[in-house]
């Protein structure tokens, strides 16, 4: 019988016996590291753990943030969490240095589009996606974004057959640097317009974005210059 594992110590989150300035400096401290240490975002449950029952996260993060100005790295809210993220300006830096960013190559136009409708008008099924484009969808294309983490399959429709239906992940949102769905652009509008609906796309009533906003759909979903820390 192997030994047993020794007990982990209890970690006294209140901090009572230090003044409050050095206590909240204690806090800071705790919540940098637990996102720094970690390959994903942090959510707020987790960060929780490591502070005491009065401490502010958002106060927190925003004194995080501050002390970060001018670094080449930030604290980025992304997939419902908080993670390191290095600067977009130092992309080219970080590439040439160790050719991360190129390990992926960009989404094609198509793909681009796909991964959008979805992200937009999920869940939705294949076949819906092809009705919308006019041509199949094919099979590879589906399995290539599935294979970058960025959809997933969804509940299955109800419709005959039952086919299943396809949803984004948190790693799409990680990946571009979201927060939540509705970060997507212009998703607000097309709501409030009575216009984000499969019913009204499968239609042909797919609302047209202005032309600034369109390219800034597009080049989120082609650009790998976010790195993360």
């Amino acid at each position: 019988m192997g030994r047993r594992a020794r007990k982990t110590e209890a970690l006294d989150t209140e901090l009572a016996d230090l003044p409050p300035e050095l206590r909240w400096r204690e806090w800071m401290g705790r919540v940098e590291a637990v996102i720094f240490a970690s390959p994903e975002p942090v959510t707020r449950e987790a960060l929780t753990r490591v502070v005491g029952r009065e401490c502010n996260i958002d106060l927190i993060i925003d004194d995080i943030r501050e002390e970060l100005r001018g670094r080449p790295y930030e604290l980025a809210s992304v997939a419902g969490g908080f993670q390191h993220r290095t600067r977009k300006a130092f992309a080219p830096a970080i590439q040439t240095a160790t050719g991360l960013g190129h390990q992926v190559r960009p989404l094609s136009q198509q793909e681009s589009l796909i991964l959008m409708c979805i992200a937009y008008y999920q869940p939705i099924t294949r076949g819906e996606l092809g009705q919308f484009f006019g041509k199949e969808v094919s099979r590879d294309l589906i399995a290539h974004l599935r294979g970058l983490g960025f959809i997933a399959s969804g509940p299955r429709a109800p419709q005959p057959g039952a086919p299943y239906t396809y949803v984004t992940t948190n790693g799409f949102l990680s990946h571009f640097g979201f927060n939540t769905l509705r970060d997507l652009p212009n998703m607000e509008m097309l709501e409030d317009a009575g216009l984000l609906s499969k019913e009204k796309l499968l239609a042909g009533d797919f609302p047209l974005l202005p032309a600034d906003e369109a390219v800034d759909v597009e080049q989120n979903l082609d650009d790998d210059d976010d790195t993360a820390g």
